[in-house]
C-alpha cells in the first residue's frame, strides 16, 4: 500500500508540473512585414535583387524540365513503362525521381562549370551580377546548342524574324529553349518506338497463336504480359534502358 500511495503521489506531482508547464507563456516569433520608405538607393537595388531571385525560383521547375535531359529521359521510362503495359508500375512518383537523378547526374559538368565560373565568383563580390549570369548562361547554352537539330533551330530563327546570326552567341534564350525541347521530343520518341518494338512483337504472337486456336474470348494482354516481363528482366532492361539514355548525351 505504501508502495502504490508513493507511485500516486509521483504521478499526481509529474501531472501537477506538466500543466505549470504547459500553461507557461511560450514566446513566438512575431514576423512583420511592411513597405517603408528608404533613404538610400543600395536597399531598394537590394530588394529588387531578392525580387528577382524568388522570381528565379518560381521558375525552376520549368528550367529543370526545358533546359536539361529531364525531358528525355522522361518520357523514354515512360515509353519503356507504356511498352511492358503494366499499368501504373513503376509508379509515376518512381519514374519521375529517377528521371531527376538522372538528370542531376547528367548535368553534374555543366553544374560544376557554372558554379566554378559564375557562382562562386559571384558569391566573392569579384564579379558584377550581370557577368555571373552571362557566364552561367554560357555552359546551359553549350549544352542545348551540343544537342539540338539545326533544322529545328532554323525553325525559330526565321520565326524571330532576327537577322542571320553569325554565332551561336547571337541566338538567345528565348529561340534556343523551344528548338531545343523539341528537339528532345523528336529524339524521345524516336528511342521509345525502339523499345517498343520487340514487345509489339510478343503481342502480335500471342495474339495469333490465341486466334488459331480459337481462344477469341482470351485477352492476349493477360497472356504476352507475363512473356514481356520475363524478357525485360532476362535482358536486364531498366540497365539497358538507363546505359541507353546516358550515353545518349
Amino acid at each position: 500500500m505504501k508502495q502504490t500511495a508513493f507511485v500516486l503521489l509521483l504521478a499526481l506531482i509529474l501531472f501537477a508540473s506538466c500543466n505549470q508547464a504547459w500553461a507557461a507563456p511560450i514566446p513566438l516569433p512575431n514576423v512583420n512585414l511592411s513597405i517603408e520608405q528608404s533613404d538610400e538607393p543600395q536597399e531598394v537595388v537590394d530588394s529588387l535583387r531578392l525580387l528577382v531571385i524568388l522570381t528565379v525560383l518560381t521558375l525552376a521547375p520549368a528550367i529543370i524540365i526545358l533546359m536539361t535531359s529531364f525531358t528525355r529521359i522522361v518520357i523514354v521510362l515512360s515509353f519503356t513503362r507504356n511498352a511492358l503495359a503494366t499499368q501504373q508500375t513503376p509508379p509515376n512518383q518512381v519514374l519521375i525521381g529517377l528521371a531527376l537523378f538522372l538528370t542531376f547526374f547528367i548535368m553534374a559538368p555543366v553544374y560544376s562549370e557554372i558554379k566554378a565560373n559564375a557562382l562562386d565568383p559571384y558569391l566573392a563580390n569579384s564579379i558584377s551580377q550581370e557577368l555571373a549570369l552571362e557566364r552561367a548562361a554560357k555552359p546551359i547554352k553549350d549544352f542545348m546548342f551540343k544537342h539540338t537539330r539545326e533544322k529545328d533551330l532554323a525553325l525559330f530563327v526565321n520565326m524571330s524574324q532576327m537577322d542571320r546570326p553569325t554565332s551561336q552567341d547571337d541566338i538567345s534564350l528565348t529561340v534556343l529553349i523551344p528548338a531545343f525541347v523539341i528537339s528532345e521530343l523528336k529524339t524521345a520518341f524516336q528511342m521509345g518506338f525502339i523499345i517498343y518494338v520487340p514487345f509489339l512483337v510478343i503481342d502480335m504472337v500471342v495474339a495469333s497463336t490465341l486466334m488459331s486456336m480459337g481462344m477469341f474470348m482470351l485477352p492476349p494482354v493477360m497472356i504476352s504480359l507475363p512473356f514481356k516481363l520475363l524478357l525485360f528482366v532476362m535482358v536486364d532492361g531498366w540497365y539497358l534502358v538507363v546505359k541507353s539514355l546516358v550515353e545518349s548525351f
